[in-house]
């Protein structure tokens, strides 16, 4: 028997109807609010307020007590499509769960971009050198269209659909990755109420390895387009003449480099900004004149990165900078700072000097402790070693006749 209202007055039947779009739109507003249940869906309703304002509601038991769940207001969502969510809340109620406690939670849940935030400033910067590359590729391709939403309610649809949307095969994989870290992390730390992954399993993108290398006349038509580029083509001119990694030249600092030799310290340097080798290990590279002369012209006045952004920061975005380099001289395979890094190391071996030579050089890790003790003992023959490369690569870049006699010397050795 239904129970008398709060304010004494006698209670009402339940007003019943079959809910249609005309019965809908003729419902006029009352002194009281007033509810219609669905005579086809259990539970299904229209609100009704004196305001006029209308609205579908669910109204359900769970342990005992009454939950109200809010579909939407009539003018936001249709009667059929109204009814079918109705029966999906009716259905979890049937399942044990109660919908409306799962949609508080939710909506108090943080968002992706909030977990985004937390991620980078509680273990990003501390643990992963590349974190800004990643933290780019997130701020780009995903808090656009995840960023407003629960961290909790992104799915695996999600992660394919911003696959499919990206172009670039290998951005594609690179984002997903920079995504995966951050839910990974979550799960790991129960941060946010993220349970899972969403990224786990889903496809990357078929790539193939890169082999990419300049050939003698694209290092002189890159070499001039560099000497137009300001600071950035000074950093990818030291990335061609050096042979490292770009973001330890991107990092490099006057405070390592000495007596012509630049010190690269295996583990971070919080303090100073430095990010680090890429492989941990402690490395020391010539600076042969060439790069000497470009140092010298840095360090002037500088106490700090030779190759500091606008915010004194390292500099950044030496990607976009290729880029828009290889767009401007209509290369159509593109060239990137790694691709100079490995035009180094092809122009060791074709100087005859040995891929040994040129692991030792690029710091790749052998593996071996031989190569902690063996650092110095290389240093003379790595600084010939980078001083002919240099050289060889200059005289390519800038036309001259000699660059062919460095070459033939070479091989004889």
């Amino acid at each position: 028997m239904p129970r008398a209202r709060r304010d004494g007055t006698p209670p009402q039947p339940p007003n019943r109807h079959k809910l249609t779009d005309l019965f809908v739109k003729h419902q006029k507003p009352r002194a009281r609010a007033f509810m219609v249940w669905d005579t086809i869906q259990r539970g299904f309703a229209l609100s009704v307020q004196p305001t006029g304002h209308k609205a579908y509601k669910v109204v359900y038991s769970h342990q005992g007590r009454v939950r109200w769940f809010h579909l939407g207001d009539v003018h936001a969502i249709g009667l059929s499509d109204a009814r079918k969510l109705a029966n999906r809340v009716i259905f979890q109620v049937a399942e044990g769960k109660d919908p409306q406690a799962e949609r508080k939670a939710t909506r108090s849940a943080p968002t992706f971009a909030d977990l985004a935030v937390r991620y980078v400033e509680e273990y990003a910067r501390k643990n992963n050198r590349s974190w800004r590359q990643a933290d780019v590729l997130v701020r780009r391709h995903l808090v656009p269209s995840w960023g407003s939403r629960p961290a909790t309610g992104i799915a695996k649809a999600d992660v394919k659909t911003m696959m499919a949307r990206i172009k670039a095969p290998v951005l594609a994989n690179q984002t997903l990755a920079a995504a995966s870290a951050i839910f990974s992390w979550a799960v790991r730390e129960e941060v946010g109420g993220v349970k899972v992954n969403p990224c786990s399993h889903v496809q990357r993108n078929e790539v193939r390895s890169r082999e990419r290398v300049l050939s003698n006349s694209e290092i002189a038509l890159f070499w001039d387009a560099f000497s137009n580029a300001g600071l950035a083509g000074t950093a990818l001119k030291l990335i061609l003449l050096l042979g490292q990694r770009p973001g330890e030249v991107a990092h490099m600092r006057s405070e390592h480099i000495m007596d012509g030799w630049w010190d690269l310290p295996g583990k971070p340097v919080p303090e100073l900004g430095w990010p680090g080798t890429k492989n941990s290990q402690t490395h020391r590279a010539w600076l042969p004149k060439p790069v000497q002369m470009l140092v010298r012209e840095l360090k002037d006045g500088c106490n700090g990165f030779l190759l500091a952004g606008p915010r004194g920061g390292a500099i950044s975005g030496l990607d976009l900078v290729m880029r828009a380099i290889c767009a401007e001289l209509g290369v159509r395979e593109k060239v990137t700072p790694h691709d100079l890094r490995r035009t180094h190391g092809t122009r060791i071996t074709a100087l005859g000097f040995g891929r040994d030579a040129m692991n030792r050089i690029q710091n790749h890790k052998d593996g071996g402790i031989g190569s902690v003790y063996d650092r110095h003992r290389y240093a003379a023959e790595n600084q010939k070693i980078m001083e002919a490369v240099a050289v060889n690569i200059v005289a390519v870049a800038e036309g001259s006749p000699s660059s062919g006699d460095i070459v033939a010397v070479a091989e004889r050795r």
